[in-house]
Protein backbone atom coordinates (compact mmCIF):
# COMPACT_ATOMS: atom_id res chain seq x y z
CA UNK A 1 0.00 0.00 0.00
CA UNK A 2 2.99 2.49 0.85
CA UNK A 3 4.49 1.82 -2.41
CA UNK A 4 1.06 2.06 -4.10
CA UNK A 5 0.74 5.50 -2.35
CA UNK A 6 4.18 6.97 -3.16
CA UNK A 7 3.76 5.97 -6.59
CA UNK A 8 1.31 8.84 -6.84
CA UNK A 9 4.18 11.44 -5.71
CA UNK A 10 6.19 11.43 -9.59
CA UNK A 11 3.22 11.93 -11.37
CA UNK A 12 1.97 14.73 -9.45
CA UNK A 13 6.20 15.79 -9.95
CA UNK A 14 4.87 16.20 -13.75
CA UNK A 15 2.07 17.97 -13.20
CA UNK A 16 3.94 20.60 -11.25
CA UNK A 17 6.31 20.72 -13.85
CA UNK A 18 3.43 21.05 -16.19
CA UNK A 19 1.83 23.71 -14.53
CA UNK A 20 5.76 25.72 -13.85
CA UNK A 21 5.97 25.62 -18.04
CA UNK A 22 2.14 26.42 -18.35
CA UNK A 23 2.47 29.55 -16.19
CA UNK A 24 5.62 30.95 -18.00
CA UNK A 25 3.69 30.50 -21.56
CA UNK A 26 0.69 32.06 -20.51
CA UNK A 27 2.11 35.22 -19.00
CA UNK A 28 4.95 35.65 -21.85
CA UNK A 29 2.48 34.74 -24.86
CA UNK A 30 -1.22 34.45 -23.61
CA UNK A 31 -3.10 32.32 -26.35
CA UNK A 32 -6.27 30.41 -26.68
CA UNK A 33 -5.15 26.85 -26.97
CA UNK A 34 -4.15 27.23 -22.99
CA UNK A 35 -7.63 27.37 -21.86
CA UNK A 36 -8.31 24.20 -23.10
CA UNK A 37 -5.22 22.57 -21.81
CA UNK A 38 -5.60 24.33 -18.25
CA UNK A 39 -9.27 23.24 -18.22
CA UNK A 40 -7.60 19.48 -18.94
CA UNK A 41 -4.93 19.94 -16.10
CA UNK A 42 -7.75 21.21 -13.83
CA UNK A 43 -9.98 17.62 -14.66
CA UNK A 44 -7.00 15.61 -14.25
CA UNK A 45 -6.01 16.41 -10.67
CA UNK A 46 -10.08 16.46 -10.21
CA UNK A 47 -9.76 13.10 -11.33
CA UNK A 48 -6.67 12.48 -9.15
CA UNK A 49 -8.37 14.08 -6.42
CA UNK A 50 -11.50 12.06 -6.03
CA UNK A 51 -8.87 8.53 -6.53
CA UNK A 52 -6.75 9.52 -3.56
CA UNK A 53 -10.26 10.99 -1.54
CA UNK A 54 -10.98 7.44 -0.51
CA UNK A 55 -7.98 6.63 -0.02
CA UNK A 56 -7.16 9.01 2.94
CA UNK A 57 -10.18 8.11 4.28
CA UNK A 58 -10.12 4.55 3.98
CA UNK A 59 -6.18 4.67 5.90
CA UNK A 60 -7.58 7.31 8.52
CA UNK A 61 -10.09 4.05 9.73
CA UNK A 62 -8.01 1.21 9.44
CA UNK A 63 -5.32 3.52 11.98
CA UNK A 64 -7.25 4.83 13.91
CA UNK A 65 -10.29 1.75 14.15
CA UNK A 66 -8.71 -1.90 16.55
CA UNK A 67 -8.82 -4.73 14.89
CA UNK A 68 -7.19 -8.08 15.98
CA UNK A 69 -5.84 -7.98 12.11
CA UNK A 70 -4.06 -4.97 12.23
CA UNK A 71 -1.22 -4.69 14.90
CA UNK A 72 -0.12 -1.84 16.63
CA UNK A 73 3.80 -1.99 13.99
CA UNK A 74 0.89 -1.92 11.26
CA UNK A 75 -0.34 1.46 12.75
CA UNK A 76 2.71 3.08 12.29
CA UNK A 77 3.15 2.05 8.82
CA UNK A 78 -1.01 2.90 7.71
CA UNK A 79 -0.47 6.49 9.65
CA UNK A 80 2.57 6.82 7.14
CA UNK A 81 0.70 5.76 4.34
CA UNK A 82 -2.34 8.37 5.75
CA UNK A 83 0.10 11.38 6.12
CA UNK A 84 1.32 10.46 2.56
CA UNK A 85 -2.08 10.54 1.16
CA UNK A 86 -2.54 13.94 2.66
CA UNK A 87 0.60 15.17 0.97
CA UNK A 88 -0.92 14.46 -2.07
CA UNK A 89 -4.43 15.43 -1.25
CA UNK A 90 -2.41 18.63 -0.25
CA UNK A 91 -0.57 19.10 -3.59
CA UNK A 92 -2.98 18.72 -5.54
CA UNK A 93 -5.45 21.08 -4.11
CA UNK A 94 -2.56 23.76 -4.17
CA UNK A 95 -2.03 22.40 -8.28
CA UNK A 96 -5.78 22.88 -8.27
CA UNK A 97 -5.07 26.66 -7.14
CA UNK A 98 -2.62 27.58 -9.16
CA UNK A 99 -4.43 26.23 -12.41
CA UNK A 100 -7.23 28.34 -11.38
CA UNK A 101 -5.09 31.26 -10.82
CA UNK A 102 -3.16 30.50 -14.21
CA UNK A 103 -6.91 30.71 -16.06
CA UNK A 104 -7.18 34.05 -14.23
CA UNK A 105 -3.62 35.57 -15.42
CA UNK A 106 -4.73 34.37 -19.02
CA UNK A 107 -8.14 36.35 -18.55
CA UNK A 108 -6.13 39.49 -17.13
CA UNK A 109 -3.39 39.27 -19.89
CA UNK A 110 -5.81 39.08 -22.55
CA UNK A 111 -8.11 42.03 -21.19
CA UNK A 112 -5.25 44.17 -21.23
CA UNK A 113 -4.11 43.01 -24.90
CA UNK A 114 -7.83 44.17 -25.50
CA UNK A 115 -7.88 47.14 -23.45
CA UNK A 116 -4.61 48.42 -25.50
CA UNK A 117 -6.08 47.80 -28.56
CA UNK A 118 -9.20 49.80 -27.67
CA UNK A 119 -7.06 52.59 -26.42
CA UNK A 120 -5.54 52.66 -29.88
CA UNK A 121 -8.95 52.33 -32.06
CA UNK A 122 -9.93 54.98 -29.63
CA UNK A 123 -7.43 57.61 -30.06
CA UNK A 124 -7.37 57.03 -33.62
CA UNK A 125 -11.67 57.82 -33.61
CA UNK A 126 -11.15 60.61 -31.32
CA UNK A 127 -8.52 62.18 -33.38
CA UNK A 128 -10.77 61.81 -36.79
CA UNK A 129 -14.00 62.68 -35.47
CA UNK A 130 -13.54 67.07 -35.19
CA UNK A 131 -11.75 66.61 -38.46
CA UNK A 132 -14.87 64.46 -39.84
CA UNK A 133 -16.88 67.36 -38.78
CA UNK A 134 -14.93 70.04 -40.19
CA UNK A 135 -14.84 68.86 -43.31
CA UNK A 136 -18.29 67.75 -43.34
CA UNK A 137 -19.48 71.30 -42.71
CA UNK A 138 -17.18 72.65 -45.15
CA UNK A 139 -18.28 70.11 -47.42
CA UNK A 140 -22.46 71.10 -47.34
CA UNK A 141 -23.79 73.31 -50.37
CA UNK A 142 -24.35 76.23 -48.56
CA UNK A 143 -25.39 79.21 -50.59
CA UNK A 144 -24.26 82.60 -48.93
CA UNK A 145 -26.57 84.82 -51.22
CA UNK A 146 -29.89 83.47 -49.93
CA UNK A 147 -28.89 84.30 -46.35
CA UNK A 148 -25.68 85.71 -44.19
CA UNK A 149 -26.04 82.64 -42.16
CA UNK A 150 -25.00 80.44 -44.97
CA UNK A 151 -21.60 80.61 -44.04
CA UNK A 152 -20.02 83.68 -46.13
CA UNK A 153 -16.65 82.54 -45.63
CA UNK A 154 -17.18 79.79 -48.36
CA UNK A 155 -17.10 82.89 -50.76
CA UNK A 156 -13.69 83.87 -49.06
CA UNK A 157 -9.98 83.46 -51.54
CA UNK A 158 -8.58 81.45 -48.40
CA UNK A 159 -11.92 79.88 -47.28
CA UNK A 160 -10.12 76.39 -48.09
CA UNK A 161 -7.02 77.04 -46.44
CA UNK A 162 -8.56 78.18 -43.30
CA UNK A 163 -10.61 74.71 -43.15
CA UNK A 164 -7.13 72.68 -43.64
CA UNK A 165 -5.60 75.02 -41.45
CA UNK A 166 -8.42 74.39 -38.73
CA UNK A 167 -8.40 71.00 -39.02
CA UNK A 168 -4.86 70.65 -38.99
CA UNK A 169 -4.90 72.90 -35.61
CA UNK A 170 -7.31 70.79 -34.11
CA UNK A 171 -5.19 67.42 -34.80
CA UNK A 172 -2.36 68.99 -33.44
CA UNK A 173 -4.01 69.76 -30.51
CA UNK A 174 -5.35 66.83 -29.71
CA UNK A 175 -2.05 64.79 -30.33
CA UNK A 176 -0.53 67.17 -27.69
CA UNK A 177 -3.21 66.96 -25.27
CA UNK A 178 -3.21 62.83 -25.74
CA UNK A 179 0.79 63.33 -25.26
CA UNK A 180 0.09 65.84 -22.49
CA UNK A 181 -2.02 62.95 -20.77
CA UNK A 182 0.33 59.96 -21.54
CA UNK A 183 -2.09 58.52 -24.07
CA UNK A 184 0.82 58.24 -27.05
CA UNK A 185 4.22 58.39 -26.68
CA UNK A 186 5.94 59.78 -23.87
CA UNK A 187 3.95 61.97 -22.00
CA UNK A 188 4.04 62.88 -18.17
CA UNK A 189 1.14 60.81 -16.89
CA UNK A 190 0.61 57.24 -17.02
Amino acid sequence: MDAFIDHYFPVLGKYGERIEELEDEVVLQPSTRFVSEIHGLKRDLLSLRRAVWPLREALSALARESSPFITDETRIYLRDCYDHSVQILDLLENYRDIAAGMMEVYLSSVSNRLNEIMKVLTLFTTFFIPLNFIAALYGMNFRSEKSPWNMPELDWHYGYPLALAAMAAAGIAMLLYFRKKGWIGSGRAR
